[in-house]
């Protein structure tokens, strides 16, 4: 999709990848870039007056409503905000297995129910949902997360059909450990969150379905086609040696 003159929400703004992504976009001729965060004065400065900051927390119904109505001229929303808890399924707590997916999926798509009657009057839109190599196959010792991330991955594939009627295209992103806060506890090498966005941009002008935005999540997307239970093997296998 050709993003000259396109305004574009981009959910999670404040820091990490949607911080980078913001950046990202401002390098192209769009439209507004419509930042959100949980907290306004968490953004950062962006230096450019095609931001435009929105008070947005994806659980809220009420703030939710409230950004579609302030965005109502948007023609691409990417859905990145999100939340890990890194729980266990067993052993955490049912509260924050409970709190990664009201954000990550429930969250999620309560924003993309409330957008796309916009992006639909808007003409062609697009949807892109910031998932994780985890929907694919999970890592057990985060497996809130991972579950949370595989209900997104199957809600993108999902409405990819049912909205293309409505001539809205919708992109799943994938990446691996990226280098922010919320993977800065994990001992791996990591891709900045920079060269992620600019991947990630490029994936979505050239209108792919699947993004894999990173070195690690390129070769996770190829073994996924290929051979999906060597994937889950293959993730499994830290926790394996650890145990």
């Amino acid at each position: 999709m050709r993003l000259d003159n396109k305004n574009i929400i981009v959910t999670g703004a404040n820091r990490g990848i949607g911080a980078a992504i913001v950046r990202e976009l401002l390098k192209h001729k769009v439209g507004k870039v419509y930042a959100t965060a949980r907290k306004i004065e968490s953004l950062p400065d962006f230096g450019d007056k095609r931001v435009v900051p929105v008070a947005l927390d994806i659980t809220n119904a009420g703030q939710v409503a409230s950004a579609a109505e302030k965005a109502k001229d948007v023609h691409v929303l990417i859905n990145n905000a999100g939340i890990a808890t890194f729980t266990s399924l067993i052993e955490g707590t049912t509260d924050a297995i409970a709190a990664d997916m009201n954000t990550n999926y429930h969250g999620t798509l309560g924003v993309i129910r409330a957008f796309v009657p916009v992006l639909q009057k808007n003409g062609a839109g697009l949807i892109a949902n910031v998932a994780s190599v985890v929907s694919l196959a999970p890592v057990p010792g985060i497996g809130g997360y991972s579950a949370s991330k595989a209900a997104l991955h199957s809600a993108t594939q999902s409405l990819r059909t049912e909205l293309a009627a409505r001539n809205i295209q919708v992109s799943g992103i994938y990446p691996g450990p990226i280098d922010t806060d919320m993977a800065k506890d994990f001992p791996m090498e990591k891709t900045s969150a920079e060269s992620t966005a600019a991947a990630i941009v490029k994936g979505l002008i050239a209108g792919d379905d699947y993004i894999f935005p990173d070195p690690m999540s390129a070769e996770v997307g190829q073994l996924w086609r290929r051979d999906p239970v060597a994937l889950e093997k293959q993730l499994a296998a830290p926790l394996d040696k650890a145990a």
